[in-house]
């Protein structure tokens, strides 16, 4: 996925970087904010990949300029997360759907699989969509199961949040918007849907509302990305902050606190990790079924008018 080069999330990383370092050196000694600058550089998007014994430095690429717009190219520790993420979700389908082709009751990881599944369809998208929306079940599913394993991948030792780079998120939300349209045109049709830009109110308001009903277009998809990669970098800074404390007061007696709180945020991102792997879709699905509800309310007009 190509990274654009003025990435936000980098941008806050560096401006949290500098207000924890200030907060060190006013603590205690100067150079302090070295140690949130290591601590912050596994939070944040990089050209290294750690690993146990050192870094590796990734390939770099100069910048393309499309309509002036600078793209940066280079695989980035996030991208490299990215592509581990989509191998792994890969890798657990194939073995997934050869368990559950082999018996006609699934078990093990098969029946885990099955599961999750069972439930997106019965709880997420029949519920917002109706039964037209199980033609969408391959869409929602690969999303819920991205969007899970990329942040679950993010609390193992060494690894990275993909989803708490705002490109990354983007990427999701463009592909979320374009189904939420493409369901609703589909379902409506391309007249109907074009016509419910006018708000259903006099043409005169035409000017007002259609502004507003495009604008409300791309708030729905603006939402998802900010909201995924709020929550994923939120937590990791919560990580980070208390792990600072430590390196502020120098003291083995305050570390046993934050070592505590540490824990329990650890276990509480596990729990946000698949809340917002749901959310996500769910919202995806709430959305699509939006639209694809009006092409229903449209037909009982229509009969009601007759």
């Amino acid at each position: 996925m190509a990274m654009v080069s003025s990435n936000i999330s980098d941008s806050l990383s560096h401006t949290m970087t500098d207000s924890l370092g200030d907060a060190a050196v006013h603590g205690g000694e100067h150079g302090e904010g070295n140690i949130f600058s290591e601590l912050l550089h596994h939070v944040r998007d990089s050209k290294e990949l750690d690993i146990p014994f050192g870094h590796i430095t990734l390939p770099q690429f100069d910048p393309v300029t499309i309509a002036g717009i600078s793209f940066d190219l280079s695989i980035t520790k996030h991208v490299v997360f990215l592509w581990i993420s989509a191998l792994v979700l890969i890798a657990f389908a194939v073995i997934a759907a050869r368990k559950n082709s082999k018996r006609e009751v699934p078990t093990g990881f098969g029946n885990l699989m099955e599961v999750f599944i069972a439930f997106i369809r019965d709880e997420v998208v029949v519920p917002n969509m109706g039964s037209a929306g199980v033609r969408y079940m391959p869409y929602l599913l690969t999303t819920f199961f991205f969007v899970l394993t990329m942040n679950l991948i993010g609390l193992v030792p060494f690894g990275a949040t993909a989803t708490g780079n705002v490109s990354v998120t983007a990427g999701l939300a463009i592909i979320a918007f374009l189904m939420i349209q493409g369901s609703a045109i589909r379902a409506q049709g391309l007249g109907p849907y074009l016509a419910h830009l006018t708000g259903g109110v006099h043409w005169v308001l035409w000017p007002i509302m259609i502004p507003i009903e495009i604008l409300g277009l791309f708030t729905k998809p603006f939402a998802l990305c900010i909201r995924l990669f709020a929550n994923m970098t939120g937590g990791h800074t919560v990580i980070v902050a208390l792990f600072g404390l430590i390196f502020i007061f120098k003291s083995y007696l305050i570390a046993v606190g934050p070592f505590g709180f540490v824990l329990g945020i650890m276990f509480l991102e596990l729990f946000v990790a698949v809340l917002q792997a749901y959310i996500f879709t769910m919202l995806t699905s709430l959305f699509m079924g939006l639209g694809m509800k009006a092409a229903e309310e449209h037909e009982r007009h229509e009969e009601h008018a007759h």
